[in-house]
């Protein structure tokens, strides 16, 4: 029984409800320790110092070299040292100029521009570009590792943020390079939150490039790695064209023709001892014709386009059949050599030939010997300058992708597959006064590379079909 005012028992008192409005949560503020935050900052210079002869093993060891000759010698040793240092570095430099700048100029240039271009301008950049993180109202950003310059570039390695991802920075390229005022940027992934940052200095690829030697002897021409121009770090550009088929798209006067005749220049001793041969697909009757001494086989129209290439087909099957339980792989012989067929302009034979029969022939067979000749030694090498689908609906069945100037950035996926714009291939911003200018994507590999396809000049061609037969090339 419940008792009334005063009797000292319970008692229930009812209350208004509490608007939900008005109610309040704070978030408990707690205060980080001032030892702690003394304690991190000191093991961070400690890993810093212990690091110094790891990074700069140059740098430390001059310093430890002045102090100790200050401490010894006074005043005398560090000038007898100083002297001895500029002396031995101009004999050095005079000398051996290569490696001198190899681990004297690039290390310290690493070591100026660590400092002054990314240390400087990483916070801003990274926050403005979006790449800093927030927790409980800190900020995390990725930590930059280690500068390094090379002749061409700078590679910033980066320790990303637990919880982000590569394809951040991947995403955001653009505003990278503008931030650092670098032509480009590019990503490579290391390994888990490590990736490199690539930032060119310079264009390598700038000046034109003059044909490339041709290879001494048809035992010299390696047909997994064949000479066809420059990569974008100075290395020589080389294509693999035995065991896969590679697809070249680019708008007139991209220099299609470059990446042709350098293969087939590449190729050239192999062809003269009947280890490949090339039939060729020419509709324009403009670029291959100028060689024909060079080819097996040669095709011009829409009929004799066809009839080409179902000849290669034909000839592929033949092989496979004596290949069946005996052979695996393709090894080039005067027998059954490397065959390898051109196709100059193919949206004429699969999209604008008027004639509906030829297209279908003509599709139905590049899809025979792009899904089935590489392991009995048959390659496709296709030039087109429209890559819609509409048009070359057979991208997927070629490998290796080479992208020179296209007239759109869609375009550029197209040819080279998904997301390849992010990773910096820009196809459709190459200047149109650099043909032969591209990006490269091998089947395997994510990252696109930026080459340029050297020059092959008329008289090149005409000193390449003279030695085919025997000085009574075109003229």
């Amino acid at each position: 029984m419940l008792g009334g005012k005063g009797n000292g028992a319970s008692q229930v008192q009812h209350t208004a409800p509490v608007p939900a409005h008005a109610v309040r949560f704070t978030t408990p503020v707690v205060e980080t320790p001032a030892a702690f935050i003394i304690g991190r900052w000191a093991w961070r210079l400690l890993a810093f110092l212990v690091a110094l002869p790891v990074r700069y093993p140059l740098s430390v060891a001059s310093v430890a070299v002045l102090v100790g000759s200050w401490a010894l010698w006074d005043w005398v040793g560090p000038a007898v040292v100083c002297t001895v240092a500029v002396v031995g570095g101009l004999v050095w430099r005079r000398y051996h100029r290569a490696s001198f700048r190899r681990w004297v100029v690039l290390r310290l240039l690493g070591l100026v521009r660590g400092i002054w271009v990314y240390r400087r301008h990483w916070q801003p950049v990274l926050v403005v570009s979006g790449l800093a993180e927030s927790y409980l109202e800190r900020q995390y950003l990725p930590r930059i590792r280690s500068v390094v310059c090379s002749e061409w570039a700078d590679r910033v390695r980066v320790k990303l943020v637990p919880g982000t991802a590569p394809s951040d920075f991947e995403e955001r390229t653009p505003q990278l390079a503008h931030g650092f005022q670098a032509p480009a940027c590019r990503v490579e992934v290391l390994g888990p939150l490590d990736v490199v940052l690539e930032f060119p200095r310079r264009d390598m690829l700038a000046d034109p490039i003059g044909a490339m030697p041709v290879p001494d002897g048809g035992d010299a021409v390696d047909l997994a790695a064949l000479p066809m121009g420059r990569c974008e770090d100075g290395r020589t550009w080389t294509m693999r064209l035995h065991g896969t088929h590679v697809l070249v798209a680019g708008v007139t006067g991209a220099g299609k023709g470059s990446v042709i005749w350098s293969a087939v220049r590449a190729m050239l001793p192999a062809i003269e001892a009947g280890l490949v041969r090339v039939r060729a697909v020419d509709p324009k009757r403009m670029e291959l014709s100028y060689g024909r001494p060079l080819f097996h086989r040669y095709a011009d129209s829409g009929e004799a386009c066809v009839e080409l290439l179902e000849e290669a087909v034909r000839d592929m099957q033949a092989r496979a059949d004596t290949y069946a339980g005996r052979l695996r792989s393709h090894t080039p012989t005067a027998e059954d050599p490397f065959e390898v067929v051109l196709l100059d302009e193919v949206a004429f034979l699969t999209a604008y030939h008027p004639d509906r029969e030829v297209r279908r022939r003509a599709e139905n067979a590049m899809a025979t010997l792009t899904s089935q000749g590489r392991s009995v030694g048959f390659a496709v090498l296709a030039a087109l300058q429209d890559p819609r689908k509409e048009v070359m609906n057979l991208r997927n069945l070629f490998p290796d992708k080479v992208a020179l100037r296209l007239d759109e950035a869609s375009q550029v996926d197209m040819v080279l597959g998904p997301d390849a714009r992010d990773r910096g291939a820009d196809a459709h911003l190459i200047d149109p006064s650099a043909p032969g200018t591209a990006f490269v994507r091998l089947e395997g590999s994510k990252i696109p590379t930026r080459v340029r396809a050297a020059y092959v000049s008329d008289a090149d061609i005409d000193a390449m079909t003279a030695a085919e037969t025997g000085g009574e090339g075109e003229g």
